[in-house]
Formats: structure tokens, C-alpha cells, sequence
């Protein structure tokens, strides 16, 4: 069996990982990585396709480099993502920049690399700490969710692309958090709220907040710049 069916301590049924299912989703991660590397890789060949054709030996160090900084942003996001500003009741915290990082994947090399990169991150949070009610809030916490982080990629080359692509990707993960509220969680609506109004201002109450704090941190020139830097040392 991939998974048990337990009673938690609110008197939930859950569903469970068995020592099968997380070597499955162990598994399925390292592939998503190795995915997003392969992404990685097609986009920084081709804003390198001005300097001519690259030896073997620089393609190697290359996916090299691009597998660390993916795998890298996946644990850095996972250790910020216990750093907890403040956590809500019901789920859902502020935490000091872990959506920022999962981000800097799509930042760095592209929408493919980023949404390959945003559901290892998702399948990593759901080995540490699962909480599944359905299958279906399965995919749409863990999978599309977090997934939704890597359309920072589709503003890889824009001017002020990181704030644009932060800000895409967070309206993103807003989304799919509403539909998970609206529709596996309504059962917790604040007294006098419909479930669509309350998963709206819930998920925005958490999501908004570390968003606005991100984007404060980020319309600081030299931490641009910095970031700026990390993207060209990524993609050299």
C-alpha cells in the first residue's frame, strides 16, 4: 500500500504515506529535478547561443551547476518555510521569504525549470508534513499550488522580472489555495461566512502579508542587483 488511512487528533480521516509511498514520492522528486534541470539547461543554452557551441566537459559542469541551485532552493525554501513570522490557526503562515526562493528556479532559468522545481517542492512538503483529507486537496495543495510558484519564469527576461515574476507566481499559489479552501474547508468558515468569501480572505490574510514584506525586501536596488548576480553566476 502507498498510504494508511489514519483518525488525527481533530478526529479527521487522513491519509498517510506509508514507508512504500514516501520512497514513491522520494522517487518522483528526484525525477521533477532532474526535469527542471533539463529545462535549465535548454534555457541557458540558448542565452548562451551568441558565444558559440560548448565543449562536453562545460555542458557537464553546467547541468551540474543547475541541479544544485534547483536542489539548493528547494531545501533553503523548505528550512525558511519553519521560520515562522506567524502561523494562522486552521494552516497557512508568514515565513521569512521561502516563496521567494522556490521562485528564483523560474527567475534563474526559465517556466519549465520553475514549475518542475515548484512541484519537488510540493512533493517535499508532502514527505515532511502531509495533511491530506482527499486526494484531489492532495494535488491541489502540494502539486498545484506550489507548482503555481514557478511562473516566476515567465518573466525571466523582463525588466523588474523578479517582482513581476514573484508577483505572478504568489497570485498563483493564491488561487489554488482558495479553490482547496472553498471546497475541502468551508466546514471551517468563520460564523456568518460563505466558504468562498472566508477562503479568500484566509489564504490572502498569510499570503498577502509575506508577499508585501517580499516585495518590500526586493524593491531594494542592491538586493536586486545581488539577485541580479546570482542569475548571471547560474546561467555562466
Amino acid at each position: 500500500m502507498l498510504y494508511e488511512v489514519v483518525v488525527n487528533e481533530w478526529d479527521e480521516t487522513t491519509y498517510v504515506p506509508t514507508a512504500l509511498g514516501n520512497a514513491l514520492l522520494a522517487a518522483v522528486l528526484i525525477a521533477l529535478l532532474c526535469g527542471a534541470v533539463l529545462f535549465a539547461r535548454k534555457y541557458a543554452a540558448g542565452q548562451r547561443a551568441q558565444t558559440g557551441s560548448d565543449t562536453g566537459a562545460k555542458k557537464a559542469r553546467l547541468t551540474a551547476k543547475q541541479l544544485a541551485f534547483c536542489a539548493m532552493s528547494i531545501a533553503l525554501g523548505t528550512l525558511l518555510s519553519n521560520l515562522k513570522l506567524f502561523e494562522f490557526p486552521f494552516g497557512g503562515s508568514v515565513t521569512l521569504l521561502s516563496m521567494l526562493v522556490i521562485c528564483l528556479p523560474g527567475y534563474f532559468f526559465g517556466l519549465g525549470a520553475g514549475l518542475m522545481t515548484g512541484v519537488a517542492y510540493g512533493i517535499l512538503q508532502l514527505l515532511i508534513d502531509p495533511y491530506v483529507l482527499y486526494p484531489m486537496q492532495l494535488v491541489v495543495d502540494y502539486l498545484l499550488a506550489f507548482g503555481a510558484l514557478g511562473l516566476s519564469g515567465l518573466f525571466t527576461n523582463a525588466r523588474y522580472g523578479l517582482i513581476k515574476g514573484y508577483i505572478a507566481a504568489v497570485l498563483g499559489r493564491y488561487v489554488f489555495a482558495v479553490i482547496s479552501g472553498w471546497i475541502f474547508f468551508g466546514e471551517y468558515a468563520w460564523e456568518g461566512w460563505a466558504p468562498l468569501p472566508y477562503s479568500l480572505a484566509y489564504n490572502g490574510c498569510y499570503i498577502f502579508a509575506e508577499a508585501a514584506i517580499t516585495v518590500v525586501i526586493l524593491a531594494i536596488p542592491a538586493v536586486r542587483a545581488g539577485l541580479a548576480r546570482v542569475k548571471t553566476m547560474a546561467l555562466s
